[in-house]
């Protein structure tokens, strides 16, 4: 049985306005490159289907299955268990991701990308946790900056639960 309280951060429809200011975003940038965009599993999962469904261009999808926490503490180490298949040489690469925070995922995954050669490379977070950094990450398509809270739902999770939230919550022990 799970032991938290939840309250709420971000409703269904401000995600979708963001998802919405993103794919706009996204789509003035990219309607006339080769787009491969590589979701983080597992978090990335519904931002990036949604995301996709709104950019409403030519791409393909690919993923790569990070990361770097166990329950809610950053390990500081990435485990990488699958990466993507579809070759990324010479392509226009954009990484989804469901949050930044420390930014060591991210950092460690834009680093083995580069080293493919793909045409350019860019990083899109739902969420941004700032005042978690531990190594410096650039998010050029960012959806929202949120407070130093442990935060779950759609998609996001605390060891595999509460991923099917339509909202993101803030989690607080009971």
């Amino acid at each position: 049985m799970l032991q938290h309280r939840l309250s709420l951060l971000l409703s269904r429809e401000e995600i979708a306005q963001g998802v919405k200011r993103l794919a706009s975003e996204i789509r003035r940038d990219y309607s006339d490159k080769d787009l491969l965009m590589i979701g983080v599993l597992k978090g990335s999962f519904i931002f990036l289907a949604d995301l996709v469904r709104e950019i409403n261009i030519p791409l393909a999808v690919d993923f790569i299955q990070a990361q770097s926490y166990q329950s809610t503490a950053s390990t500081g180490r990435v485990n990488v268990s699958s990466t993507s298949h579809i070759p990324v040489q010479g392509r226009h690469i954009l990484l989804v991701e469901d949050i930044v925070d420390t930014g060591v995922t991210m950092a460690y995954l834009i680093e083995q990308i580069q080293k493919e050669g793909p045409a350019s490379l860019k990083l899109c977070a739902l969420l941004d946790k700032p005042s978690r950094r531990r190594v410096p990450v650039h998010i050029d398509y960012l959806g929202f900056t949120v407070p130093d809270r442990f935060v779950v739902g759609y998609g996001l999770d605390l060891d595999d639960q509460y991923r099917y939230l339509p909202d993101i919550c803030i989690l607080e022990e009971v």
